[in-house]
């Protein structure tokens, strides 16, 4: 519970502008002013963290580049938010799939099995995946990023977007 609370008050990410073309003509744009609407978890329902996030300081530096999820093998995955699948398929020894949500916000969901292709439109809570065995610790890994390695907690975006008020 305090990996939880811990990583859901860091700061909010700032989104970057980000453009995707997929060969099927769909696209994603976003830009610096993109609003982000509050995610719900892949999982559908809270699961233990089973490894925070922990980022490099830089970019090709160790780190842990999203969450570990405690998702029993079997398990069907969903989409946290509303977005298009820009991956879906091996990577390395592990299937992955990655969908580009608003904002340019990518999200990263590995092992798993892909019920879902490139370029399907997906909406929040529709089952994306299920886990199959091959992470640890825990056995779903989701990161979330904007560009090519602005890596940023996954956790955070369940809280939704931040507000200010003036004064």
């Amino acid at each position: 519970m305090v990996i939880v609370l811990a990583t859901l008050l860091s700061a909010p990410p700032i989104a970057v502008a980000s453009e995707v073309h997929l060969r099927d003509g769909a696209s994603v744009t976003s830009g610096p002013a993109a609003v982000r609407s509050k995610w719900q978890w892949p999982t559908l329902t809270p699961v233990a963290v089973n490894r925070a996030f922990d980022p490099p300081a830089l970019p090709w530096l160790s780190g842990h580049r999203g969450v570990d999820l405690g998702a029993p093998i079997g398990l069907t995955i969903a989409a946290p938010a509303d977005g298009i699948v820009v991956f879906s398929g091996m990577v390395v020894s592990r299937q992955t799939v990655s969908i580009m949500h608003e904002g340019g916000l990518r999200s990263t969901y590995e092992p798993v099995i892909p019920l879902v292709g490139r370029g399907d439109v997906v909406v929040a809570g529709q089952p994306i995946a299920t886990v199959e065995p091959g992470h640890s610790p825990g056995t779903l890994h989701w990161g979330a990023r904007y560009g090519p390695d602005e890596y940023v907690n996954p956790l955070r975006m369940l809280v939704g977007p931040s507000v200010l008020k003036p004064w």
